[in-house]
């Protein structure tokens, strides 16, 4: 992909640019837990964006994009917003930069990536953060890395429509190869923890089904989880987010909420101990635990949360008949992917079973995504 992009860079622009990388992330644990100021545990991937830059001396941006074969010049002013959806994720680290005292001026850029597209691994995080760690670079400009997550998420909210939480960004600037990050999101701390899986690979399982249910669903278990929240505050005003809250204080309030609302809230504050419970479990090296954390947060997601799917399901059961050490939607549900961890010995023939099995069931085949945690946005 690098040799690809600087040929191109050259037969646009007569000579190579500055390589830079960011990176798509999983979430191994920790699902609908961020705006519920819970806990999140991301990773960087072996997939993600690279771009050549070089400045230019104009104040005119010249981008092409490898995956979409188009080229696209703007300017840096508010009014010079591009109308290829792609290159507003680029204006808007420009404009984000720009806003937080940031010098941008003319450059030229090529790139092209090898995340996914709509399989929930966060390409449109690793094409800004990789922007966002270039623009700061060659333009000397020193801003902090936690900075340059919230440009991303802030393109995200002010250039692209998308109300996003800083998760995505925050794993696509922070990530480190072994190493997976607790983010806490209440109150942006964060740590990291080894995830050096001799014996096991990381293996995405993409349903390529997306129910329509989506976004209102979003919005209606954000609606519950707030309502709880409100309930156990009566009694216990220190909580500010479920995230504070015991399971004791839910059941306290159990009379006086929807059964909804319950079981929204008891998924939620189950997840955010599973999440401290993984991070014990791989300081300890131990995998079993770490698995069966992950088969909890499917059953919780499924039944509780109730945003999984009749495809996901099937991916998870297949998952526990071929002794998958664990297994779980990942992202927002109602489809999309599983992760899943598997012990290299069986990895073969559960890949082989679980395409073979969904395909006769589903009428499509899922597609495979091995991914190795890896580093965030840096240059080559």
């Amino acid at each position: 992909m690098k040799e690809k992009i600087q040929e191109k860079f050259k037969t646009l622009f007569g000579e190579e640019g500055i390589l830079y990388a960011s990176a798509g992330r999983i979430n191994l644990i920790g699902e609908h837990t961020d705006y519920n100021g819970g806990y999140v545990f991301p990773g960087a991937i072996d997939k993600g964006i690279v771009a050549a830059l070089s400045v230019n001396g104009t104040q005119k941006v010249k981008l092409f994009s490898l995956d979409y074969d188009e080229y696209v010049e703007f300017g840096l002013n508010e009014e010079d917003k591009p109308a290829q959806q792609w290159a507003c994720y680029v204006f808007g680290v420009c404009r984000e930069t720009i806003k937080r005292g940031g010098k941008v001026e003319g450059f030229n850029a090529v790139f092209a990536g090898d995340v996914p597209l709509g399989a929930g691994l966060s390409s449109s995080a690793a094409l800004e953060s990789t922007f966002a760690f270039a623009l700061n670079d060659i333009f000397g400009n020193n801003i902090d890395k936690f900075e340059l997550a919230k440009i991303g998420q802030s393109t995200e909210h002010n250039y692209c429509g998308v109300k996003c939480g800083i998760m995505d960004q925050f794993a696509s600037v922070f990530g480190k190869k072994d190493q997976l990050i607790r983010l806490n999101c209440k109150t942006l701390e964060y740590k990291y923890f080894p995830f050096d899986a001799k014996g096991y690979k990381l293996v995405l399982i993409d349903s390529c089904v997306k129910h329509e249910l989506a976004s209102s669903a979003y919005n209606k278990r954000r609606a519950s989880c707030e309502n709880a929240a409100a309930a156990i505050r009566r009694n216990h005003p220190e909580v500010e987010f479920l995230s504070d809250a015991k399971r004791v204080w839910l059941d306290e309030v159990r009379a006086d909420i929807p059964e909804e609302d319950f079981l929204r809230a008891e998924y939620v504050i189950g997840e955010v101990q599973r999440v401290l419970d993984v991070c014990d479990a791989l300081e300890r090296g131990d995998f079993k635990t770490v698995g069966e954390m992950m088969y909890q947060t499917h059953f919780g997601m499924s039944r509780l949360y109730e945003v999984s799917c009749e495809e996901l399901d099937f991916l998870n059961k297949l998952a526990r008949k071929c002794d998958v050490t664990g297994s779980r939607v990942m992202g927002g549900g109602f489809g999309g992917c599983t992760i899943n961890l598997v012990k290299d010995e069986i990895y073969d023939s559960f890949i082989d079973t679980a395409v073979k099995e969904f395909t006769a069931k589903f009428g499509h085949a899922p597609k495979v995504y091995p991914v190795v945690i890896s580093d965030g946005a840096r240059r080559l």
